[in-house]
C-alpha cells in the first residue's frame, strides 16, 4: 500500500449506537470541517452536498457500528449507551497520485479493553466497507474503553 505524503482533506464522522428497534426517519448528518475546509456542515433532514470522503466515512461508520452490534449480540455483551465509532477518511497525495487512508476509533466505555478490542477487530472482518478497503488503503483501528 502506498502511504500518503500530504493529506488534502479529512472526512470525519461520529456514529453512536442505537437500539435495533429505533424508529427510522430522517437522516441527520453533522460533518466536521477538514484542515482546508472553510466551515463545518450540518444537514438536518435536508438535501446535502457533503464531500465524498465525508459520505464514505459516514456510510462506513454506520455499517461498522452495525457490525459491532452483531458481534456484541453474538457474544452476549451489552454495548454501553455512549458507545461511539469515529471514522476519519483522508484524501491525500503521494507524488502526483491521489490516495485514501482511514482511522477507525471505537469508544466503548465500561467494557474490558481486551474484550472490546477483540470485538472491534471481529466487526472489522464482517463490515462490508472494511472488507472493501482491506489491502487497498491504510487503515488504523484504535479502541478506547475508559
Amino acid at each position: 500500500m502506498t502511504k500518503i505524503d500530504k493529506v488534502l482533506f479529512t472526512g470525519k464522522t461520529h456514529t453512536t449506537h442505537t437500539t435495533p428497534n429505533a424508529p427510522h426517519g430522517n437522516l441527520d448528518i453533522k460533518l466536521s470541517p477538514g484542515k482546508n475546509a472553510p466551515v463545518a456542515y450540518e444537514f438536518l433532514a435536508t438535501p446535502s452536498h457533503p464531500l465524498a470522503e465525508q459520505l464514505f466515512a459516514g456510510a462506513w461508520s454506520a455499517c461498522y457500528t452495525a457490525a459491532l452490534g452483531i458481534v456484541a449480540a453474538e457474544r452476549k455483551v451489552t454495548l454501553p449507551a455512549d458507545l461511539a465509532v469515529e471514522i476519519e477518511v483522508d484524501l491525500g497525495m503521494t507524488g502526483k497520485e491521489y490516495f485514501l487512508q482511514a482511522r477507525i476509533n471505537v469508544r466503548a466505555p465500561g467494557i474490558d479493553h481486551d474484550v472490546a478490542t477483540e470485538m472491534a477487530h471481529t466487526a472489522d472482518t464482517i463490515c462490508p466497507y472494511s472488507k472493501a478497503t482491506r489491502g487497498n488503503i491504510d487503515v488504523a483501528l484504535t479502541v478506547v474503553t475508559d
